[in-house]
This record gives structure tokens, C-alpha cells and sequence, in this order.
């Protein structure tokens, strides 16, 4: 799958894995997660970007529990009209942008947001666009969190095997996350594996 073609597959879905479906399913153990940090380590007055924010369910968590300069990037544009469905004081609320992370992120102005998370979001870029992890440690002013599938494979992300497919339908690409931010000048202050996704809190430096 070339880089335009990943981006055209996320912009149209619109079955499983789509905006509708993450509405549906609601908050899980990824939000409660992320919630703990967040009271542990961010202020509730700061700017905060979820890269892949699909149609807003943790960010509609943190909008409750206080956090109010709230800011999302999704490339389907039915995140948004979902989400003023599912999660309206969050619509009216937050700064919301629709396409790529790699089209958006760009145009953000150095240390921009003092918290960036994403979940299960970038596990999805393309080889050919990791560039872009260095854009979002340029656009973090302090915490940057990630929340993706690891798997339990001993395998997974080894040599031969940094790529898997799911339901043969769309690749993931396996990386080592602790590796790729500290390269970019950030330290790992928490990892917590959860069933499905393994969060990471890193400070960038």
C-alpha cells in the first residue's frame, strides 16, 4: 500500500474501525489510561492535541474531567459529524482539523501544544512518512503519549516482521516506540501495558 492509497483507505472508511464504529463502542481501558496521566502530569489548563482523534471519545473523557483547550486532527471527515452526534459539547468546544497528520501537523508552530497523544494512530504511517514523528516532537512543548498496538508476538516488530495486516485488510506497522522518540530527544517517563495497547509517556526535552 503506497502512502496516498493509506491515507484514501482511512479517509473512506466507513465500516469497522470507522468514526460510527469507535462512537459506538464508547471509552475502554485506553481512556482510563490516559486519564490517570493526565491527572498525574498535565496542568488543566493545557493545550492538548490527539493526533487521530477520530469521533472524539477520550477526548471527550478529558473534557469532562476538566481539560477544556482540547484540539484534534482526523483524516475522515465523518469524525466531526459524529461527533457533534455522540459527543457535542466536545464539537463546540475543541479546534478540530480534517486530513493527514503529515498535511496538518506541519503548520503548527514550534512547542504549539503541551501535551500531543495518539491512539493507535500511528501505527498506521507509512514507512515512507515517519518523518512526521519528528514533527510532533517539534509541536510538543512537554509530554507526547502514545497508545498503540504492541502485540505479544516475540516477533513482532523483529526483523521480518515489522509489518502485519489486519484481517488482511490494512497494515500495521510494528515499532519500537520507546526507540523512535528517544532518537527525537525525548525520555520515556511511564510505560503501561494494557490488553491491547501499551501506553508510553515520554518528555520531551
Amino acid at each position: 500500500m503506497e502512502p496516498e492509497e493509506n491515507h484514501q483507505y482511512w479517509a473512506d472508511r466507513s465500516t469497522e474501525f470507522s468514526p460510527e464504529y469507535y462512537a459506538n463502542i464508547g471509552q475502554n481501558e485506553v481512556t482510563e489510561t490516559l486519564a490517570a496521566v493526565f491527572d498525574h502530569y498535565v496542568n488543566d489548563d493545557a493545550a492538548i492535541l490527539e493526533v487521530g482523534c477520530s469521533s472524539g471519545r477520550h477526548l471527550a473523557h478529558l473534557l469532562d474531567d476538566g481539560y477544556e483547550n482540547l484540539t484534534g486532527i482526523d483524516i475522515n471527515d465523518d469524525s466531526f459529524d459524529v461527533m457533534a452526534d455522540h459527543y457535542p459539547r466536545l464539537a463546540e468546544t475543541g479546534t478540530f482539523h480534517t486530513g493527514a497528520m503529515e498535511d496538518i501537523v506541519p503548520e503548527f508552530d514550534d512547542d504549539a501544544f503541551d501535551v500531543v497523544y495518539s491512539v493507535e494512530t500511528l501505527q498506521h504511517v507509512h514507512p515512507e512518512n515517519t518523518w512526521v514523528f519528528e514533527e510532533l516532537t517539534r509541536v510538543t512543548d512537554d509530554l507526547l503519549i502514545t497508545a498503540e498496538n504492541e502485540g505479544n508476538s516475540p516477533r513482532r516488530g523483529r526483523e521480518g516482521a515489522e509489518v502485519s495486516h489486519v484481517h488482511d485488510d490494512f497494515p500495521l506497522y510494528h515499532r519500537d516506540w520507546e526507540q523512535v522518540f528517544s532518537e527525537l530527544g525525548a525520555a520515556q517517563l511511564l510505560c503501561e501495558p494494557g490488553k491491547r495497547d501499551t501506553v508510553r509517556v515520554f518528555r520531551v526535552l
